[in-house]
């Protein structure tokens, strides 16, 4: 892929398509880790005194413009953490983004309003979908894809403008390819990977491929339940994917036949009911009464994880080991992160969080995000990486 460097940038319209799919309470950013992480890109590119124009989206509003989603908060922050003002558009590839891109000054920054209020950014009609593609590349004479976060998605934004323009990868798609092929490619053992998160669906592909290249595979979260119900244990209440049963079973085979060592919880909270202070104990995870719910790992399973990533070299992370957002119910997830950090700093491990819930458990925990070798951005991008997938918004630029 060509990066910053083989462009020339001085003077000329950068569209820059960036990652800033950030939670909001109202009108108040509660996550800026994506922003931070789009930072170093557009701060380049501004010292090489281009013209940025950055276009990103957030949540899901459907192909229609809905306030709830607007991109104005992401803009005021941007703003302040750059340190000179954003400029933001009140429209995608309207009047309004062509009258604000057109007075960008070298070295000035616009955001674009939510690229997914435009129904062509996510439409499976290539047709429609590249004529919506023709209008945001004609904002711009050169394009640098740096969402990594969406690079797994055929969007218009990430898959089809840069065949129209010259185009690189920014520094963070470039910093999150390197760290996917050490995953993959240069891996020093033991290799442990770490999955949590609700369902087993999502992680279907991952898991099938990692059971051929990794030494170890720790399970907790929700998805775990599902494991130890194929298993023929009791899960009482807790989340279970009956229709996954016959899959998992396969993996838990495949594990013994390929001599991976698979581990799952040992212990559980089991909770009364689905709720931040709700009644629960500790209990054996084969045996969970059926009135109640499993939440988080329990103590002895947290040493167990901790104990099984005490040797690893290479960690991969991606989920949480229990309902993190509760404080009753976080305690699993601290542990496994304390567990990386200290293998990174004294195992001299290469340790990755996967992005998604994972990676914003560990900034609402309070813990160094230094304390990880990386953090990525994109979750389910990182996991469709794993899974030897092809990922369109990575084609893209290597073309």
């Amino acid at each position: 892929m060509r990066t910053l460097d083989d462009l020339d940038v001085k003077g000329r319209r950068v569209l820059v398509r960036a990652d800033l799919n950030v939670p909001l309470d109202g009108e108040t950013i509660t996550d800026d880790g994506r922003i931070r992480a789009s930072v170093p890109t557009i701060k380049a590119l501004i010292d090489k005194g281009a013209k940025v124009v950055v276009c990103a989206h957030l949540g899901r509003p459907k192909g229609e413009a809905n306030p709830k989603y607007s991109l104005k908060p992401v803009a005021r922050r941007l703003g302040e953490l750059l340190g000179q003002d954003v400029s933001g558009a009140a429209d995608v590839v309207g009047d309004s983004a062509r009258d604000t891109v057109d007075s960008l000054q070298d070295g000035q920054v616009a955001l674009l309003e939510n690229l997914r209020f435009e129904p062509g950014e996510e439409s499976k009609d290539d047709a429609v979908r590249g004529a919506f593609a023709r209008r945001l590349a004609g904002l711009a004479e050169l394009y640098v894809g740096d969402g990594f976060g969406a690079v797994h998605r055929r969007h218009a934004s990430v898959y089809d403008v840069p065949k129209l323009l010259p185009h690189a990868a920014g520094g963070l798609v470039v910093a999150e390819v390197e760290v996917l092929k050490r995953l993959t490619e240069e891996t020093e053992r033991p290799y442990v990977v770490v999955l949590g998160g609700a369902k087993v669906s999502d992680k279907l592909g991952v898991i099938a491929n990692l059971l051929t290249r990794v030494d170890r595979l720790l399970i907790g979260g929700g998805m775990a339940y599902t494991f130890l119900k194929a298993q023929g244990h009791e899960v009482g209440k807790s989340l279970l994917q009956e229709d996954q049963l016959d899959q998992v079973r396969g993996f838990l085979a495949e594990a013994v036949r390929r001599g991976v060592e698979l581990v799952l919880p040992v212990d559980v909270l089991a909770a009364v009911t689905f709720a931040a202070d709700a009644e629960h104990e500790v209990v054996e995870a084969t045996a969970i009464p059926a009135d109640r719910e499993g939440l988080d790992i329990g103590p002895r399973t947290r040493e167990l994880f901790a104990t099984k990533l005490a040797d690893a070299k290479t960690v991969f992370w991606n989920g949480p080991m229990g309902v993190f957002e509760f404080d009753a119910f976080s305690g699993g997830t601290r542990a496994v992160a304390e567990a990386l950090i200290s293998q990174t700093a004294d195992g001299g491990a290469f340790t990755v969080v996967g992005g998604g819930d994972s990676a914003a458990a560990v900034r609402k925990l309070g813990l160094s995000e230094d304390g990880f070798s990386h953090i990525s951005t994109g979750g389910g991008a990182s996991l469709e990486y794993l899974e030897g997938k092809t990922l369109p918004g990575l084609a893209a630029l290597e073309e």
